[in-house]
């Protein structure tokens, strides 16, 4: 599991970008990239990072579920993801 303060650093990476998108687009729009670089880093949302809504795990994230494949596979195997058995042949 990932540690809290991954966690709400991208919540606060995600709200940021949110929060500068419209400012970025209308820099971009212009060709103004020295009013870019003056806007704060986590603007771009480039640095956002995909991670498990649950456990905070950044790698094997599964982009259609919001979870990490380990996740995925101890919620389908207890029947909480509504449509996914397991295959066997």
């Amino acid at each position: 599991m990932a540690k809290e303060s991954m966690k709400a650093r991208e919540v606060k990476r995600k709200k940021v970008a949110e929060l500068y998108a419209v400012r970025r687009k209308e820099l971009k729009d212009a060709g103004n990239y020295e009013g870019l670089q003056l806007l704060p880093r986590n603007a771009s949302p480039i640095r956002q990072r995909n991670r498990c809504k649950l456990t905070g795990r950044p790698r094997g994230y599964m982009r259609t579920f919001g979870v990490s494949r380990v996740t995925f596979r101890e919620m389908a195997l207890n029947g909480l993801i509504p449509g996914v058995t397991k295959c066997s042949w």
